[in-house]
């Protein structure tokens, strides 16, 4: 089975503790996964992630593939040399961002042809052109090329969606499958430093011939559930995807502006539908409540912008609520931002200095507050992994 997914304990209510083992990294789940859009999660450099805790970021295939091109990151030895991180990483397809471009974009049987929002330039992504990108990057986990359809939408818009999605997850299972040994990993010498070990690969894979998928060297390719808020398409998918046998699953096309009861809806009809054995990835969501809610129901992995986006707008995430770390009261308060939160920035700085900076336009502001966030995010999944360890919640 690839990726080796061992399940420690259950509970009645579907949550999971699990261990998914990865070629660069061992992560623990249910996990958090900060968003490093361009190579980089924003204003946050590789040490503090580590510092923090955190076993896996996503990179963005899209926007690594416009700059700087991941021929040339092919040609360094991967995304984790690039960036210089030892631990797991996971790249999306493409297609959301794709989807996002709206009027910049034309989608056709073959693929989606797009202009570039950076300078205007044609491109065309077939769900094998994705994955000969992601293979370049080199991520542990790569995605299936999707169509992600918008909220709202006719049915007749969600089943020829769908339509084009089953198509395109086929394509990419049989191009991955015949092309993952391309994999740069294995041109490089990578000593991870002492203080973040990493499990890396020594010896290429074999040929595309003799390779299977259950090789722990070789990256993993998760097919993406669509159907837009019809339960009856979101079923359709799954089964159909569970017949091609991916690595793993996703539940895409959420948080794209539908209400939170209607994510909540899709996501519980979807996961029962989804193999035991295999990790379930729930896409761009959430907020603090959201995450720990879908990890108890059984997601296995969530990512989202939002900690380090709010950060950046001075929203903090705190056991006391949401503080929006600009307000007046905050002026002369001397208290850290969470007094219940042991993150480097709660043991050493204040909310008025944290208002300071972000009223002043201080870059440090957008580091310091997406630390705290990021700390706080990847705490909740400590105490959800670690309550799902009880004595009550035996595996099964």
């Amino acid at each position: 089975m690839t990726p080796p997914f061992q399940i420690l304990a259950t509970t009645a209510h579907g949550g999971r503790r699990a261990r998914l083992t990865l070629p660069h990294q061992t992560v623990e789940t249910p996990v958090f996964m900060p968003v490093g859009t361009q190579g980089t999660v924003k204003a946050v450099p590789q040490d503090t992630l580590e510092s923090l805790g955190a076993k896996i970021i996503l990179g963005n295939t899209y926007h690594l593939y416009l700059r700087p091109g991941h021929e040339p990151i092919r040609r360094m030895g991967g995304l984790h040399k690039f960036m210089s991180w030892p631990r797991a990483l996971l790249t999306d397809s493409g297609g959301f961002q794709v989807f996002s471009l709206n009027a910049l974009r034309k989608v056709t049987e073959d693929g989606v042809q797009f202009r570039s929002h950076l300078d205007g330039s044609s491109h065309f992504f077939s769900p094998e052109h994705s994955i000969d990108v992601q293979i370049a990057l080199g991520a542990d986990i790569i995605m299936a090329f999707d169509e992600c359809t918008e909220y709202p939408a006719t049915r007749d818009r969600a089943e020829e969606s769908l339509r084009l999605t089953m198509a395109w997850a086929r394509r990419s299972l049989d191009h991955f499958r015949a092309h993952q040994h391309e994999v740069p990993w294995f041109d490089y010498d990578f000593v991870a430093p002492a203080s973040s070990p990493a499990v890396v690969r020594a010896s290429p894979p074999a040929p595309s011939s003799t390779v299977g998928h259950n090789d722990p060297r070789m990256q993993c390719l998760f097919g993406i559930v669509q159907g837009g808020m019809y339960r009856d398409l979101r079923r359709q998918c799954a089964e159909q995807l569970i017949e091609m046998d991916f690595d793993g699953y996703a539940i895409g096309g959420l948080s794209v502006g539908e209400p939170r009861e209607l994510t909540l809806e899709m996501i519980s009809e979807v996961l029962p539908l989804l193999p035991k054995d295999k990790p379930r990835y729930v896409m761009g969501v959430g907020y603090p409540d959201e995450i720990e809610q879908y990890a108890r129901l059984g997601v296995d992995m969530m990512d989202c912008v939002l900690p380090t986006r709010a950060a950046r707008h001075a929203l903090l995430f705190t056991s006391e609520g949401r503080l929006n770390i600009k307000n007046k009261q905050f002026a002369e308060d001397q208290s850290p931002p969470d007094p219940a939160c042991s993150c480097p920035v709660c043991r050493r700085y204040t909310r008025a200095y944290l208002r300071h900076l972000m009223n002043a336009g201080e870059p440090l502001a957008a580091t310091l507050n997406s630390i705290h966030n990021l700390a706080f995010y990847l705490g909740i999944m400590r105490h959800v992994r670690a309550s799902l360890e009880s004595p009550a919640a035996p595996a099964v």
